[in-house]
């Protein structure tokens, strides 16, 4: 099992903002929807490329390139040009830190 990173406090994300970190060598954008924190793999698997600089429209993130929207909620697929689902990963508060773990592999 992965260990849980320390991300930074709770409070530094505002609504609607992301923060990148790497958790165990890939790239993971944290997302603050409705009060709530959501991490996702930052990648489109449309195009392997990074996703988290498209814009955020409610709980769907769209990408920059080719339009394709995930749910950044479960990493739902929600348009095309994307057919695949992206990984999510779970984010907790601790001690008013926020800190997200790859349990992928658990």
């Amino acid at each position: 099992m992965t260990d849980w990173i320390d991300v930074c406090e709770a409070k530094a994300l505002a609504e609607s903002e992301n923060i990148i970190v790497e958790v165990d060598g890939t790239e993971v954008a944290i997302f603050k929807v409705d009060g709530q924190f959501y991490a996702i793999e930052d990648v489109c698997s449309h195009d392997g490329a990074e996703i988290a600089s498209g814009e955020l429209d409610g709980d769907e993130i769209v990408c920059p390139r080719h339009g394709a929207r995930f749910c950044v909620k479960t990493g739902a697929v929600k348009c095309a040009p994307a057919y695949e689902n992206i990984d999510t990963f779970p984010v907790r508060v601790e001690n008013e830190r926020l800190q997200v773990r790859d349990a992928r592999w658990d």
